[in-house]
């Protein structure tokens, strides 16, 4: 099945893995109507969605936002709509219950890297760099990036990140935590999206299940987490995946099950 647009398009293959494509180019600047447009995309994932993978066409994953946006605010007020706006693309993506993975090829800066760090997984090619730049506006991230990034690697590298506005290499967000694998250049667009299909062919409702706690130790540290995972985890058994699992395991050994998601 294909939403075909102009600006965003999602493709969603019979594994249940969503690809979302951005293609804005020639920069895939952030826009009122780019964002419209992946609203439109996302509102066609299917309810048995098993993963995302969020990608770009184009020679950057994004320079950053269309500053005209920012020109045309002559208020706080107005300001604020916008910004409630921007952050509620990274909000949505980050609420999915299923796995979402970010593939980020080449320069990644302002909005698309907020959208990344709201990704479950961030992938990036051996040549890709990151950035959040706002400063050069004066102004601060607005869609949860510095906070997202802080999550991921801390309070003081996020405002080192934010506050030098430098561009950082996917090499050094790795060691910083902030992306979970680096590939290669070549090949990098197949490597992503077989990254992705293989969490979408896994037990896609544990996955669930560990977001949940996740959100539950983010929101309250260890004891928080604690006080709910018992529960997450044995609600697992009213899924079809945990039995048949067990069962293949018993039966065929280790890493033999097939997982439908249900």
């Amino acid at each position: 099945m294909s939403e075909p647009s102009a600006l965003a398009r999602l493709e969603v293959e019979p594994s249940g893995l969503a690809v979302l494509t951005v293609d804005a180019g020639p920069l895939n600047l952030y826009t009122l109507d780019l964002h419209a447009q992946v609203d439109t995309a996302l509102d066609g994932l299917p309810d048995d969605t098993r993963a995302l993978l969020i990608r770009f066409d184009g020679r950057v994953v994004s320079a950053g936002v269309d500053v005209h946006l920012f020109a045309a605010q002559h208020s706080p007020e107005q300001a604020k709509v916008l910004f409630d706006r921007m952050l509620a693309l990274p909000e949505r993506i980050a609420a999915y219950p299923f796995p979402t993975v970010f593939a980020a090829h080449a320069l990644c800066l302002t909005w698309a890297f907020e959208v990344a760090v709201a990704c479950d997984l961030i992938l990036a090619a051996q040549r890709a760099s990151f950035g959040l730049v706002e400063k050069v506006v004066g102004l601060t991230p607005t869609m949860g990036g510095t906070q997202r990034l802080a999550a991921r690697a801390g309070v003081g590298r996020a405002k080192e990140f934010v506050m030098t506005g430098d561009r950082y290499s996917a090499a050094t967000l790795e060691r910083w935590n902030v992306v979970n694998r680096v590939l290669p250049d070549d090949g990098f667009d197949d490597a992503a999206r077989a990254f992705a299909a293989q969490l979408a062919a896994g037990p896609t409702r544990a996955h669930a299940a560990t977001k949940a706690v996740l959100d539950h130790f983010a929101r309250g540290g260890v004891a928080e987490a604690d006080r709910h995972v018992t529960t997450i985890a044995a609600d697992l058994y009213r899924t079809e995946d945990l039995p048949n699992a067990v069962r293949s395991f018993l039966t065929d050994g280790p890493g033999r099950a097939t997982f439908t998601g249900r």
